[in-house]
């Protein structure tokens, strides 16, 4: 708020990028299993919206809450390559891998809000035990920690930050490192297993690669579109494409900024 005023700028409004199952009509995060979230009210953990003053207006405005994939597909959709490509599944994922729906240019979200949940489809299931309470979860097999894990990479985050496990994995990767190679290897196949599996479901026009993929879509892409392209079952003649996102990690900060404009645009005179 201090920065924006000196700008001579006004706040327009806030919004929170959560994971896991986010009942936004409630606003409560249902279950978060990687942060160990159950039942959490959602405006007492973040109390985000500016205070009333010169720089924000005469008014407290509430802030926006919505699930981090859904955010990050919103931003392909607005600020990134989402509008050409028609309807739209948008991968992304740290220690969990989560998915955004876009379809006829809106997040899909299903019955209750909770749709995009791909990192619980199950990819083995005589694997390791998932903390949302399954066995085998893609996330234990392609998400971030699984692969650094694999790779034999510490996954330094207290230290480095989030980014510097993943740089780690970055340049034994480009060094032909075998463990992370195959690491990724694995995660892709892994990857495009499930997305095969909705494609059949969803019958999207593209996929896009965003958060950590992206970065690492050089090695993870090839293993994703080869188990993609071979089914299993595919009913397609063609599967659809996969890109990858220029927005990376930076997707769902613009999906919650684009939510304020959002609603500015809908109602500029709250503003005033």
């Amino acid at each position: 708020v201090t920065a924006v005023a000196g700008q001579g700028l006004a706040v327009a409004g806030a919004a929170v990028a959560l994971p896991g199952l986010l009942d936004r009509e409630h606003g409560v995060v249902r279950h978060a299993p990687n942060l160990g979230w159950t039942d959490v009210p959602v405006p007492a953990a973040f109390p985000v919206a500016p205070p009333a003053g010169p720089a924000t207006g005469p008014a407290p405005l509430p802030a926006e809450y919505d699930n981090e994939a859904n955010l990050a597909a919103l931003g392909e959709l607005w600020f990134g390559g989402g509008a050409r490509l028609g309807d739209f599944v948008h991968v992304s994922g740290e220690v969990g891998i989560g998915a955004g729906i876009v379809v006829d240019g809106r997040v899909f979200r299903g019955a209750h809000g909770f749709a995009g949940e791909l990192g619980h489809l199950v990819a083995d299931p005589s694997g390791p035990p998932c903390p949302c309470g399954g066995r085998g979860c893609l996330e234990q097999v392609a998400g971030q920690e699984a692969m650094l894990r694999a790779a034999g990479i510490p996954q330094a985050r207290a230290v480095t930050g989030p980014d510097g496990s993943v740089n780690a994995l970055l340049d034994r990767l480009n060094g032909g490192d075998a463990a992370a190679l195959a690491a990724v290897d694995r995660a892709g196949r892994a990857l495009g297993g499930a997305l095969a599996s909705a494609v059949n479901l969803i019958d999207p026009d593209a996929i896009v690669l965003g958060g950590v993929f992206s970065p690492l879509a050089a090695w993870i892409r090839p293993p994703l579109e080869a188990v993609l392209a071979a089914g299993p079952g595919s009913l397609r003649r063609a599967v659809p494409p996969v890109e990858v996102s220029g927005l990376a990690e930076g997707a769902a900060v613009l999906g919650a900024a684009g939510l304020v404009i959002e609603r500015v645009i809908a109602d500029p005179a709250r503003l005033l």
